[in-house]
């Protein structure tokens, strides 16, 4: 993690910006978390958004127990809770799904709230509902500061409940493209193949914030079935 030259604090947090292995180890936990899941009966394309995330968050912390992650011991998967967009939100205005809490950076900072935040979201890339709610829902929230706001980058979670990760980010493309909700069409903010994990379920996008630098979000798109 590092401060970036320029870029002030935010109402007193330090701006953390993840060193790409972190960001990789991130999306490798998700990825050995979700195939423990998919395991279980009760893990399926037709399962609802809550208890799949509560499966993935199991998985996840078995993933890091396991001793077979080497940053195990350095990465702790804290339950979803609700969370302040700042510190001078006194009520709540979101709720995480899965937050992640990094040891090295609570050290050196003193920073108790999450580090890094997972928004998980169902979706299929032929449902125009699930792509408008990962977008509004998922993608927006980190874009207007709501959900990691002193965070350089974000996380998504998508679980494909029809079709595979190529569609899903196609479908979720789509949607940023048409300009909804009185917005222009947010070519520049469609995902694209991850560079941190050349695999087909590893996605990548860039989006402005008004009060902070750009965040990046690196998606991990999970077959649920």
């Amino acid at each position: 993690m590092k401060l970036p030259h320029g870029v002030p604090a935010t109402a007193g947090r330090p701006f953390i910006e993840l060193a790409p292995e972190i960001s990789t180890a991130i999306l490798r936990t998700v990825e050995a978390g979700w195939a423990l899941a998919l395991k279980l009966p009760d893990v399926n394309a037709g399962a609802a958004e809550v208890p799949m995330t509560e499966r993935l968050r199991d998985g996840m912390r078995s993933a890091l127990n396991s001793g077979e992650l080497p940053w195990g011991r350095i990465m702790v998967v804290l339950p979803g809770t609700e969370s302040r967009s700042r510190p001078d939100v006194l009520r709540p205005d979101g709720r995480t799904d899965i937050p992640i809490l990094l040891i090295r950076i609570l050290r050196r900072f003193g920073e108790h709230d999450p580090h890094a935040i997972i928004e998980c979201k169902r979706i299929a890339g032929g449902d125009t509902h699930l792509c408008r709610e990962y977008v509004v829902n998922g993608i927006d929230r980190f874009r207007t500061g709501k959900y990691a706001g002193n965070h350089a980058a974000g996380f998504m979670a998508g679980y494909l409940i029809a079709g595979d990760a190529s569609t899903a980010a196609h479908g979720v493309n789509q949607y940023l493209n048409a300009g909804h909700r009185n917005h222009e069409p947010r070519h520049d903010e469609n995902l694209k193949p991850s560079t941190l994990v050349a695999e087909p379920w590893a996605w990548a996008s860039r989006h402005p914030r008004v009060a902070a630098p750009a965040v990046a979000l690196h998606h991990a798109f999970l077959p649920a079935s």
